[in-house]
């Protein structure tokens, strides 16, 4: 069951389990080729919570998932349509349409 999400990232955050023992999440595409890391410090730990939540609920960060990835970024996610490579872990998002463009998660 997933939580209710808000339009507020902070609520939505908190709905989210604490991650202290994941040091940084690994995004892999289809290839395997590793894609981007996500780090567990400030600025980015908020995005590691996310993308660990997505791919443990979705087993993956499939197209459903990045959508609702999108809504759990709340009010960053219109921040980030409005300025464009502000928010890199959203704009990741915008670009998962197709089953094709899944990105897997690995736990460091």
């Amino acid at each position: 069951m997933q939580p209710n999400f808000s339009d507020k990232f902070s609520d939505n955050l908190s709905q989210l389990p604490a991650l202290d023992a994941v040091a940084a999440v690994e995004l892999a595409d289809q290839s395997g080729a590793v894609v981007a890391k996500i780090e567990n410090k400030p600025g980015q730990a908020g995005s590691l919570r996310v993308y660990h939540w997505l791919a443990e609920t979705f087993t993956a960060v499939t197209p459903e998932a990045a959508e609702l990835g999108l809504k759990i970024y709340a009010e960053h996610t219109q921040d980030a349509l409005t300025n464009p490579g502000k928010h890199p872990n959203i704009d990741r998002l915008f670009n998962i349409k197709t089953p094709d463009q899944t990105l897997k998660v690995k736990s460091l």
